[in-house]
């Protein structure tokens, strides 16, 4: 929906390439930069950030791509276990090839892809296979000897100089990969290394938009990295060495800090410059802070987000895939702001929609699940939309969405009765389908068969475009498809854990 603009991109561009460039000159060698978080697409940002470029962080890459290459890291075992990304709902090994493809869409190659803690699994293997027959250089580290109390071994031959070093020409060496814990650090590390045995000077540094170190403790902003990362367990809190070394408040998570003694000995050791870095503060880049022009809609918008991680974290608990720990820190989070699930607009909209047909169901005699819906466009304004024999309940509200967006009246059908019929009986009888109501998925492709006849159906479709970055909120878990399209409509949604039906196998 939109609303105010709180951050300033071309600001934070400007302030943050000058910053980087003057931490290169700071120690006069090349620079290893651990780019955490999402190079592209981090809607996370967009959401708690009024007015965020998802993608301003490779145009910042754009503005230094003459100092600057990329290398991208992967652990081997996320690999192996076909470890998922929730918002795309691919493998991280997936996730890493779009994104060397997605980069060079915006004119930056991947130097090199480094698969980390290495032990020869068999996944791991044919994706570097497949990498390398596409022509793309591929190292493989394996799990640093020693790491990460013994200090000798770690920076020694055996340790970080057991790698093969990654050849790179450029004074800044920026290494990423899909998700946490995927060997960026130890990637850095190793380099830093190897170019100070071959007399080279280099040095680590980090960049991480989340949390905001500038902003306050508990600011919303920084508590919706909390609710973010449950799964990783990470919390936020005063950097203790920053405050003792700068005499100054700075938000850091408990990772960083509780590592930060082992990085300093381990980097001292390595450089011979003791005393580089006071603090885990210190040791970062990140200035998203200052390009904040909004404080109240950001507070707003971070709000709105903990409420959607806690629905999001609500519905995973209940089909299995996040633990009770995680529940109950995102509800912790949600008391701490002092607001609940009805915080977010369209989640009572959709209780009461569910309700109503739940209601006109019972009088009728029909014993059945009723869902609701509801959909908030980009006007302000709430849709709904309940599940039928015909529709899913995210369908229906979709197709209410794109009708009033384009202004088409609530009493014309966008789909004939008939097609929908015909392809509910395809379901039925042919593709021997439990369920011949059609999800979301189903009908964008019905849709755009129709708007081959009809000009108003176009104009409907056309109107979806608008969906993106919308709210959304389903009364129960969503079905594979009614997730998969309103993924690709780019909606923001969630929903109450309740499932939709008492079968365990849902198409």
């Amino acid at each position: 929906m939109a609303g105010a603009v709180a951050f300033d991109n071309e600001k934070y561009i400007a302030e943050q390439a000058a910053y980087i460039r003057e931490r290169m000159r700071r120690f006069e060698g090349r620079l290893y930069l651990e780019f955490g978080g999402k190079i592209l697409a981090d809607f996370h940002a967009a959401r708690v950030l009024p007015g965020y470029d998802p993608n301003v962080k490779v145009r910042l890459l754009k503005e230094l791509e003459r100092e600057a290459e990329i290398v991208l890291c992967i652990h081997a075992g996320a690999i192996e276990h076909r470890k998922i990304r929730a918002d795309y709902g691919i493998t991280y090994d997936a996730d890493a090839m779009k994104l060397i493809d997605d980069l060079g869409e915006w004119g930056l190659s991947v130097a090199a892809v480094v698969i980390t803690r290495w032990e020869g699994q068999a996944a791991a293997r044919a994706f570097k296979t497949k990498l390398e027959n596409r022509g793309v250089r591929v190292y493989t580290h394996e799990p640093t000897k020693g790491y990460p109390t013994d200090i000798d071994t770690i920076v020694s031959d055996q340790g970080y100089g057991a790698n093969p070093r990654v050849e790179i020409t450029k004074p800044l060496v920026v290494v990423t990969g899909p998700g946490p814990g995927s060997g960026k650090m130890a990637t850095c590390l190793s380099q830093v290394y190897h170019d100070h045995r071959l007399g080279h000077r280099a040095m680590y540094a980090k960049f991480e938009t989340f949390p905001i170190w500038s902003l306050p403790l508990k600011h919303p902003v920084n508590i919706a990295y909390e609710a973010a990362t449950l799964d990783l367990k990470d919390f936020n809190l005063i950097d203790p060495f920053h405050l003792e070394a700068a005499g100054e408040a700075a938000v850091n998570y408990n990772r960083d800090v509780e590592s930060f003694p082992i990085l300093k000995a381990i980097l001292d050791r390595i450089t011979d410059e003791p005393g580089a870095y006071r603090s885990p503060t210190e040791m970062g880049v990140n200035r998203a802070g200052f390009a904040i022009v909004d404080d109240e809609a950001c507070r707003e918008a971070a709000k709105q987000e903990v409420v959607r991680r806690y629905l999001r974290c609500a519905s995973e608990y209940t089909t299995g895939m996040a633990d009770r720990s995680s529940l109950e820190k995102a509800d912790l989070l949600l008391k701490e702001l002092g607001i609940g699930p009805e915080y977010r607009a369209v989640v009572p909209a959709a209780r009461a929609a569910a309700a109503a047909a739940q209601a006109a169901g019972a009088a009728k005699g029909v014993d059945s699940v009723y869902c609701g819906a509801a959909l908030q466009l980009p006007s302000g304004e709430i849709v709904t939309g309940k599940n039928s024999t015909l529709l899913h309940a995210a369908t229906a509200a979709v197709i209410n969405g794109a009708k009033r967006m384009a202004g088409v009246p609530d009493s014309i059908p966008l789909l004939s009765p008939l097609v929908i019929e015909s392809i509910a009986r395809l379901k039925r009888e042919v593709l021997r389908g439990k369920s011949a109501s059609l999800d979301v998925d189903e009908v964008l492709i019905a849709l755009s068969i129709g708007a081959t006849l009809t000009p108003m159906v176009q104009t409907c479709l056309d109107a979806l475009r608008g969906l993106r970055g919308c709210q959304m909120h389903l009364s129960h878990v969503p079905t594979p498809g009614d997730e998969a399209g309103l993924r690709k409509l780019g909606v923001n949604l969630t929903s109450d854990p309740l499932f939709a039906s008492k079968r365990l196998f849902v198409e």
